[in-house]
C-alpha cells in the first residue's frame, strides 16, 4: 500500500473532505482501476473513485488519479492508504447522478440551461427552487459594448459517484453577431452544498478585447432580515458587514497589494475573498478563487443580490488579445441562514488552500515515470540551493499575468521594445517544479506547477489564428506575452502540461501538449527545415524533447516519425560541418555551447526510447569536441566561439551534455570536466535584478529571478549532481 499524508494545517475539523491526488504507477503493476482503494489508518475503506490518465506500452496503468473523503482532526495532519490491490471497494448507496441536464449530488439540484443567456434553468436547495442564484458573466468593454451571452452545450469532463465536472461552451454576442467564445466548468461534489464554476473567455477574434467590466451577479428574493458581507484577508480577514439593506462592499488592485504585506508563497496561499448574501430563509457565498493573485476583483453585497465582479469597472486595464484565453473560479457555497459567519470565512480560506495529500519521493523512484534525479547520498548544501532557486522565481500579479513572470535579462537587452518581456513558462518550469515535487514531496512546488501550468494553458498558447502555423503553438518569450507573434520550435514545450495533468487531472494540460505537438510538426514541414544546419541544435533539438515526450505519452508512433527524421538531418548537419556548428554572421560557423547541448539532451531522451549506436557515437563525439575545443583555462565553457562572445559560459546545460556522457560510457573524467561550471552556476547571480515589489504595465510584479533561471537548471544541475555524488567529487 502506499501512504497518502497530510500535514497539518488548520484548526479546525475537516470532515468528509474532498481530496485529490496524481500518482504514478511502476509499468506492470497495475492494470485495473477496480482494484483501488483507499484506506484510514484503521483499514476501514473511505469513498474514492480512481481512473488512469495514462499508460505504459503493455497496457498498464502509468499514472492513476483518485479522488477520497478524509477526515482530518484539528492541529493534526492524517494518514490514509491507498491500495492497489484490493478484494474490497467503497459502496456507495447513493453518489451523484446527472440525468437530462439536472445534477443531483445529495444536497443540491442543478438544472443546467442550453441555448439561452442563463447557465442554470434553477438551482433547488433545501427544497426550494431558485431561477437567478447564479448567473451568467456579463461582459462590458471599453467602447461601450454590452454583450450577451449564449450557452450552447454541456459535456462530461470527468463523472464519478464522488465528483461530477461538467465543461460547457458558449459564446458573447453583440447585436446579432456572435463574438468571443467562453467555456463553463462546473465542479461538484456529492453531499456537498457548493459548486465550484470557472469561467473561462476565449478571444476568437481577430480584435483585442479591452474589458471595461465582468460581472457574474446572483439574485434573490429577500424573506426577512438579511446581512451582507463582504471578506478579504490577508492574515486575518477583515469584514465589512451591513444589514436590511446597507451594501458591503471589498475590492482588490494593484494599489492595495504594492502597499501591503504578505510572506506566504502565493502559489500556494495569499487569503480568501468572498461576498455573503444570508436572510432567513438561506445563504450564499461567493469566494473569488485567488483574487488577490489575479487582481483586480471586487464583490458587492446587498438585500437583494451579490455582485461578483471578475473585472470591476474603473479599476485597471485587463486586455485579452487576440488568441488568448482566461479562466476565472468561483465557489458558490449554499448555507443555512443560521452558520455563523466565521464558519463561512473558514470554508473560503480552505478553499483557497485546499488539504492535499503527499506520497514519498521512494513512489516515484519506483514508478521510473521521471529522470532518475532522485540523490542517495544527499549534499545538503545542493539541495537547499536547487529549492531556494525555485522559490526564488519572481511573482507577477494580475489577471493576465499570474503563473508568468518577466525576463529582465532580456527586457534589458531592449527584446521588448520598451516595454517588459515575458518569460512564457520557458524551458517548462511547471515541468521543473513538477520534478522537484517528485523529489522532495514539497506541497508548493506541486501549487507552482498548478499555477504556472494554468496560465500557459490560457496565455501563452494560441486559441486563435488564421494562420496553421500559430495555431495551438505556444508563443516565444516577448511583450505584452504575445506582442512579437513568434512561435518556433526552440520555444515549444510539453512536458509540464503533461505533468500538470496527471497531477491535477485537468484534461486541458493534455489536449494542449497535444496541440503544441501539432504546431511543431506543421512549423518542422517549413522550407527553414529543408536543409540540415540551416536551423540551428536548439530549434530541432527541443522540437525532438517535445516530440519524444508525446510519443511516451500517448504511445503513438506518429511522434517518432519526425523524431527520425530529425534524427536524421542531425546526421547529416554533423557531416556537413564535421561537427554540430550553427550560422551566425554571414561568414561564421561556430560552436554554441547551449545549442549543442540542447541537442545532446534531446537525442538522449530519443535514444532512451529507441537505443541506437549511431545516436549514442553522435552524442559523444559532440561532447568530446566541447571538452577538448569550448574550455578556457580556467576550465568554465565558454559562451559562444567568437572572440566577442568567448565570456564564462553560465549555462547549466552543458552539465546535462557530461552527465550524459557519462551515463554511457562510465567515464568519471565528464563528471570532473564539470566541477567548475557547477561551482560557478551555484554561486553565479547576474547583475540589474530590481527585487522591490512595484506596478508595471497593469501588474504587479514581486522579487526574484525570472522563472526560466530554475527551469534551465533544474534537469542539468541536478543529474550532474547526483553522479557527482555518487562519484564522491562534491
Amino acid at each position: 500500500m502506499i501512504k497518502l499524508d497530510f500535514e497539518k494545517i488548520y484548526s479546525t475539523d475537516r470532515n468528509a473532505e474532498n481530496c485529490y491526488i496524481g500518482i504514478p504507477m511502476p509499468k506492470g503493476e497495475l492494470y485495473d482501476v477496480g482494484k483501488v482503494a483507499v484506506r484510514d489508518n484503521r483499514k476501514n475503506t473511505v469513498p474514492s473513485a480512481s481512473r488512469a490518465t495514462g499508460s505504459w506500452e503493455d497496457g498498464s496503468i502509468k499514472w492513476l488519479f483518485t479522488r477520497f473523503e478524509a477526515d482530518i482532526p484539528a492541529n493534526k495532519g492524517a494518514e490514509y492508504y491507498l491500495d492497489t490491490d484490493s478484494s474490497e471497494s467503497y459502496v456507495f448507496e447513493k453518489g451523484i447522478t446527472f440525468e437530462n441536464n439536472i445534477i443531483d449530488n445529495g444536497e443540491m439540484r442543478l438544472c443546467l440551461s442550453t441555448g439561452s443567456s442563463s447557465i442554470f434553468e434553477y438551482i433547488e436547495y433545501k427544497g426550494k427552487k431558485y431561477t437567478s442564484l447564479i448567473n451568467a458573466p456579463i461582459l462590458k468593454d471599453k467602447e461601450g459594448n454590452t454583450y450577451g451571452t449564449i450557452t450552447e452545450g454541456w459535456e462530461t469532463a470527468e463523472s464519478s459517484p464522488l465528483c461530477l465536472v461538467l465543461k460547457g461552451k458558449g459564446h458573447h454576442t453583440l447585436g446579432s453577431k456572435r463574438k468571443f467564445s467562453f467555456e463553463l466548468n462546473i465542479t461538484v461534489f456529492r453531499n456537498k452544498s457548493a459548486l465550484e464554476l470557472g469561467y473561462r473567455i476565449i478571444n476568437d477574434t481577430d480584435c483585442d478585447l479591452e474589458i471595461d467590466s465582468l460581472i457574474m451577479e446572483s439574485r434573490k428574493e429577500a424573506k426577512g432580515r438579511t446581512r451582507a458581507a463582504a471578506a478579504y484577508s490577508n492574515y486575518k480577514t477583515s469584514f465589512d458587514i451591513n444589514e436590511d439593506g446597507g451594501i458591503a462592499y471589498k475590492y482588490v488592485d494593484a494599489k492595495m497589494l504594492l502597499l501591503e504585506s504578505n510572506e506566504h508563497n502565493s502559489e500556494v496561499f495569499y487569503g480568501t475573498f468572498f461576498g455573503d448574501y444570508t436572510d432567513e430563509e438561506m445563504g450564499l457565498c461567493a469566494c473569488v478563487y485567488q483574487a488577490q493573485q489575479n487582481f483586480p476583483k471586487a464583490v458587492k453585497v446587498q438585500n437583494t443580490s451579490c455582485e461578483i465582479m471578475l473585472v470591476p469597472k474603473d479599476m485597471g486595464d485587463v486586455t485579452v488579445f487576440s488568441g488568448m484565453a482566461r479562466e476565472q473560479k468561483v465557489l458558490f457555497y449554499l448555507h443555512s441562514s443560521d452558520e455563523e459567519l466565521q464558519s463561512i470565512n473558514n470554508k473560503t480560506i480552505i478553499y483557497q488552500m485546499p488539504d492535499k495529500p503527499a506520497v514519498s519521493p521512494d513512489v516515484f523512484e519506483k514508478a521510473g515515470v521521471f529522470p532518475d534525479l532522485f540523490v542517495k547520498n544527499k549534499n545538503y548544501d545542493m539541495e537547499m540551493y536547487i529549492s531556494a532557486k525555485a522559490d526564488d522565481h519572481s511573482r507577477a500579479y494580475g489577471m493576465m499575468y499570474w503563473g508568468d513572470s518577466p525576463d529582465m535579462g532580456y527586457t534589458n537587452q531592449g527584446r521588448g521594445k520598451g516595454k517588459l518581456v515575458w518569460t512564457n513558462n520557458e524551458y517548462d518550469f511547471p515541468h521543473a517544479c513538477a520534478l522537484q515535487y517528485a523529489r522532495t514531496g514539497i506541497r508548493r512546488f506541486l501549487d507552482y506547477v498548478l499555477v504556472t501550468a494554468k496560465h500557459w494553458i490560457d496565455v501563452d498558447v494560441c486559441h486563435y489564428s488564421k494562420d496553421p502555423l500559430i495555431m495551438g503553438g505556444q508563443y516565444e518569450h516577448t511583450w505584452d506575452h504575445i506582442g512579437a507573434k513568434n512561435i518556433v520550435c526552440s520555444h515549444e514545450w510539453v512536458e509540464g502540461l503533461l505533468d500538470y495533468y496527471h497531477l491535477s487531472g485537468d484534461k486541458d494540460g493534455l489536449d494542449t501538449a497535444i496541440g503544441i505537438g501539432e504546431n511543431i510538426l506543421r512549423l518542422l514541414e517549413t522550407p527553414m527545415f529543408n536543409r540540415a544546419g540551416d536551423a540551428n541544435a536548439r530549434e530541432t533539438g527541443w522540437a525532438l524533447r517535445s516530440l519524444t515526450a508525446l510519443y511516451i505519452e500517448t504511445n503513438d508512433e506518429k511522434w517518432l516519425e519526425k523524431c527520425d527524421w530529425i534524427v536524421g538531418h542531425f546526421k547529416e548537419w554533423e557531416e556537413r560541418y564535421g561537427l554540430w556548428l550553427s550560422p551566425y554572421t554571414d561568414n561564421t560557423v561556430i560552436r554554441v555551447v547551449f545549442m549543442i547541448s540542447v541537442a545532446v539532451g534531446s537525442l538522449m531522451r530519443y535514444y532512451r526510447v529507441r537505443p541506437n549506436d549511431e545516436i549514442k557515437r553522435m552524442i559523444l563525439h559532440a561532447v568530446d569536441d566541447l571538452c577538448d575545443n569550448a574550455r578556457l583555462d580556467n576550465g568554465l565553457f565558454y559562451y559562444k566561439e567568437l572572440p566577442s562572445l568567448k565570456r564564462f559560459g553560465n549555462n547549466p546545460l552543458i552539465l546535462e551534455a557530461l552527465s550524459i556522457a557519462y551515463e554511457l560510457t562510465g567515464d568519471k573524467k565528464y563528471i570532473k570536466y564539470g566541477l567548475p561550471t557547477l561551482r560557478y552556476v551555484i554561486s553565479f547571480k547576474p547583475a540589474g535584478v530590481n527585487y522591490s515589489k512595484r506596478i508595471a504595465e497593469g501588474s504587479l510584479i514581486q522579487g526574484g529571478m525570472g522563472t526560466k533561471s530554475f527551469a534551465q537548471m533544474m534537469i542539468p544541475v541536478t543529474l550532474y549532481y547526483k553522479y557527482a555524488a555518487e562519484l564522491g567529487l562534491l
